[in-house]
């Protein structure tokens, strides 16, 4: 199929009984309160929970959408989506009320592509990672809100240049030949981040996150990884260098998926700037670090984009309805590329999961690990790939498959332990030996003759 006619073949599959949806600005009083009668409307395949709390206390609550609440299903992928990071970013924190009432609406009327999404994902929202930061934002409005208000936490602080900087440690160990994912991180790190930070790295860390988008303003384009270049140039020189991950290609169609689903985002102007298809390489366009997005794909197994929606951060309310009927095929399809590529169980000889195997596919030097069950995901384009699963204390297994354009191939591992091959212990007998007799009848003749091997 064109790649034109998916959205709106999607589009049109969405549009048969959709809900008459209020478009509001909500403050953090409304937003949760929208957030839990979501729950209340869908109970049995939503739940809402908190992540942690911002420095003035406000609670950064989640939520799902699963057939199985609260529970991880094994081969079911975990999915999510952060919003207003910036706290006067606000478009994003609209959109994703709008899709949690839509996706509890459209599952209670029977849509079947939205059934078959939540029954076969684990779906994450998060409205506002930064809700200090929006009150501040909201006091001056859409009209008169300046172009940083409330853009930072109650701290005064970037969340989006606070994570740990792994692509420093990840630079350096590419060239020693060091580990190329789920880079450590350092010491100290928790005293280094805001708790907004530390709340979202205890969350990722928790979950097995498979794919992910954080929804930004103040340009339209979906942006993906790397952010940082390794020599770190600024915006503010305009001087830019591609730096693609191993995942190159992978990005750039994750990247197209919710541009080219997206109203006039794939068009590439916009805001006074030109991206082709509508997507960029993060670095490409400024260096950024210490951000979430690269965080992600360093430290755990999820694919982070960073989707920028709309130029003005703060748009008007008459402005949401039509940026919502913008951003939904995007929103719902994007969740949709969750399912591609490779998933399977790694297992022993007794079919018990084996947390934390490493799964390796031959020509792409970024790697994924098995998550507590024992299931793993691994995103892939179409093609044929070598892949290897490995475990401490199990041997290797190595098979050849091939991914199709449609749903992931299954790919199990089962593992056999490795033999451990014990020192021989002789036992002492009767019979005395000297070390001549000794020697003659354990030392091979090339030796006993003073050859060297």
């Amino acid at each position: 199929m064109a790649r034109w006619l998916r959205p709106l073949v999607g589009a049109l599959l969405l549009l048969e009984g959709a809900a008459a949806l209020s478009f509001l600005h909500h403050r953090y009083e409304e937003l949760v309160q929208a957030l839990f009668r979501v729950q209340s409307q869908c109970p049995y395949v939503t739940r809402i929970y908190s992540i942690g709390r911002s420095v003035e206390g406000r609670h950064l609550y989640v939520l799902e959408f699963s057939d199985y609440p609260g529970i991880h299903e094994p081969l079911e992928p975990e999915f999510k989506y952060v919003g207003n990071m910036h706290g006067n970013e606000v478009l994003g924190r609209e959109l994703l009320l709008q899709l949690s009432e839509f996706l509890c609406e459209e599952y209670r009327r029977g849509n079947e592509r939205i059934t078959r999404l939540i029954h076969d994902t684990r779906i994450h929202i998060m409205p506002s990672m930064n809700p200090d930061g929006y009150e501040v934002a909201a006091k001056q409005g859409p009209d008169s809100n300046g172009y940083l208000t409330g853009r930072n936490n109650a701290n005064g602080v970037d969340l989006n240049r606070n994570f740990p900087d792994l692509n420093t440690l990840m630079y350096y160990s590419r060239e020693i030949s060091g580990p190329n994912h789920h880079i450590p991180l350092p010491d100290n790190w928790k005293s280094q981040v805001e708790p907004e930070t530390l709340a979202v790295i205890q969350w990722i860390s928790s979950y097995n996150f498979v794919l992910s988008a954080n929804l930004h303003g103040g340009a339209v384009v979906a942006n993906y990884p790397y952010d940082k270049s390794q020599d770190q140039r600024f915006r503010s020189h305009r001087r830019t260098v591609n730096t693609p991950t191993p995942d190159d290609k992978l990005f750039q169609k994750l990247a197209k998926t919710y541009s080219y689903a997206h109203s006039w985002m794939h068009r590439g102007w916009n805001c006074g700037d030109y991206f082709a298809d509508g997507i960029t390489n993060g670095a490409s366009w400024y260096s950024l670090s210490k951000g979430m997005q690269d965080f992600n794909y360093l430290y755990t197994n999820c694919f982070e984009i960073t989707l920028e929606l709309s130029c003005n951060k703060f748009p008007p309310e008459e402005d949401l309805e039509r940026q919502w009927m913008a951003n939904r095929e995007a929103l719902v399809a994007f969740i949709e590329e969750v399912h591609q590529g490779i998933k399977g169980m790694v297992s022993d000889e007794n079919n018990n999961g084996i947390p934390g195997a490493v799964i390796s596919v031959q020509g792409i030097s970024h790697d994924i690990t098995s998550g507590d069950m024992g299931d793993y995901f691994r995103l892939l384009l179409p093609g044929t790939y070598t892949v290897t699963a490995s475990a401490e204390g199990y041997q290797p297994l190595t098979v050849t498959t091939t991914v199709g354009p449609a749903a992931p191939s299954l790919v199990h591992f089962q593992l056999k332990q490795e033999v451990v091959r014990k020192p021989v212990e002789r036992k002492a007998s009767g019979t005395r030996m000297n070390n001549k007799a000794l020697q003659k009848k354990v030392v091979p003749r090339a030796t006993r003759r003073g050859t060297q091997r």
